[in-house]
């Protein structure tokens, strides 16, 4: 996924998005979706022994932006699975360099964005999206991270502003097991139960006009606070805390909870 800074405080209006980023699914689309979303959901049911909490704390019409932790590559897919509503999501331009591979993603909901750059068209494709009502899918936290706290000083502001501009709630949520199930490097994907827990909706403040800057990380430290509190939930009802960084700043070994194997 791509990094959500949103840096910028104006509405990123300037520049017409492309059709394809936001356009809305065909009815063949949807059949597509509904078969490979099916499936899926069978797959990850079988392999990880997934369990949602708080699933009614989603929308059930309204459109949101989901906000998960972001631990594993895992993450998308199996967060994907709270809800059988196609979440849109932001993907990796290259991503969509393979034209199967791209197709696939677009009918699972995902549009490319260039990664490292703030990419206004991307941003205004997703205040689209939002406002035809469709659900999103954003990780505030960026790339993956490691650890069981969700830092502030890696918190990006986009999806708060995306949240202010468009008028719809941010639905915090704690993945935990995935980190175990695929680490960061590893080819492999294990046989580990992963927890999933929704917590409820975060209101966006009504704004008109330019969104201030305050309003923005005010929203963002409210979210980050809400995730943590399902993350906690979650890797509480998982049994395990996250995975810590196995490369640490400085070089210095974590030693900490998380670093024994997992039980499956």
């Amino acid at each position: 996924m791509t990094d959500q800074s949103g840096d910028q405080t104006e509405n990123p209006t300037g520049e017409t998005a492309d059709s394809d980023l936001g356009r809305k699914m065909s009815l063949v689309d949807g059949v597509a979706y509904r078969v490979c979303w099916s499936a899926l959901w069978l797959l990850c049911k079988f392999w990880f022994r997934f369990r949602v909490v708080g699933k009614a704390n989603l929308p059930s019409e309204e459109a949101y932006i989901l906000t998960p932790v972001h631990r594993s590559y895992l993450d998308t897919p199996v967060g994907g699975m709270v809800t059988a509503r196609r979440q849109r999501f932001l993907g990796k331009e290259s991503l969509w360099r393979n034209r199967i591979a791209g197709r696939f993603l677009t009918i699972v909901g995902g549009f490319p964005v260039e990664r490292g750059t703030a990419d206004r068209a991307a941003l205004r494709a997703c205040q689209e999206v939002l406002e035809r009502g469709e659900p999103m899918v954003m990780f505030p936290e960026g790339t993956r991270q490691h650890g069981p706290v969700v830092r502030a000083d890696l918190m990006h502001a986009g999806p708060a502003f995306v949240a202010v501009r468009a008028g719809v709630p941010l639905v915090p949520m704690g993945i935990a097991g995935t980190d175990y199930a695929m680490p960061g490097g590893s080819p492999m994907v294990r046989p580990v139960r992963v927890v999933m827990v929704v917590g409820e909706p975060i209101r966006p403040p009504v704004v008109e006009g330019r969104v201030p800057r305050r309003a923005v990380d005010d929203l963002t430290e409210e979210l980050r606070v809400g995730m943590q509190a399902c993350f906690d939930e979650a890797q509480r009802l998982a049994g395990r805390p996250a995975l810590p960084d196995p490369d640490p700043p400085g070089g210095l070994v974590s030693e900490g909870p998380g670093s024994e194997e997992p039980v499956s």
